[in-house]
């Protein structure tokens, strides 16, 4: 797939905003590595740096929610979706490299526009639990214990992500994925 001007400077900033934080990574250094001259920046984000990070972030909410029903698509039931999620962003953590943090947390939680980039983290973060909490009633759980382990997926998502980048080893997650949901055990045996 090509990727659009807009979407090549959207992604070289999420990676530098992750690798680095919103205020350790400079335009010049973004366009360098978008491969990209200064004039493209402008005429796509014209309010420079702020909307580029708000763009960084929902190209990264597109990608993750892709990611979220990949890994639902063929499960068996919500554990073993669950266990393939976390295994999907283990293996992302790897190509992002180990010393990254959370794709929407690095871009938007140490920006300038914090009350905007807090809400727009809040949105995303709702939106990947309310979709994990359809597939977990699409694969037959009640919506009240859907909505519980929508939300334990997220949590374990986050909390592993942060424990595999202080690790540095991105098993953390994949270790996290049969700890929290073994293989033997369906959601309704867990929660009898």
């Amino acid at each position: 797939m090509t990727m659009t001007t807009r979407d090549k400077l959207a992604w070289a900033a999420a990676k530098l905003f992750q690798e680095k934080g919103f205020h350790g990574v400079g335009l010049n250094e973004i366009l360098a590595s978008a491969g990209l001259p200064k004039g493209s920046l402008y005429h796509h984000f014209p309010n420079g740096k702020v909307d580029l990070a708000l763009e960084a972030a929902a190209f990264t909410h597109r990608e993750t929610t892709r990611i979220i029903d990949d890994a639902f698509r063929d499960a068996r039931d919500f554990p073993d979706g669950a266990r393939t999620l976390l295994h999907k962003m283990a293996k992302m953590f790897e190509i992002m490299g180990s010393y990254t943090g959370c794709p929407i947390t690095s871009i938007l939680f140490a920006g300038p526009e914090y009350e905007v980039f807090c809400e727009k983290s809040a949105e995303y973060f709702e939106c990947w639990i309310t979709q994990m909490t359809a597939h977990a009633e699409r694969l037959g759980c009640d919506p009240v214990q859907a909505r519980v382990e929508g939300e334990k997926a997220f949590h374990t998502l986050q909390g592993g992500w942060t424990l595999a980048r202080a690790r540095r080893d991105s098993d953390v997650m994949r270790n996290l994925a049969y700890q929290t949901w073994p293989e033997t055990t369906s959601v309704a045996q867990a929660t009898a």
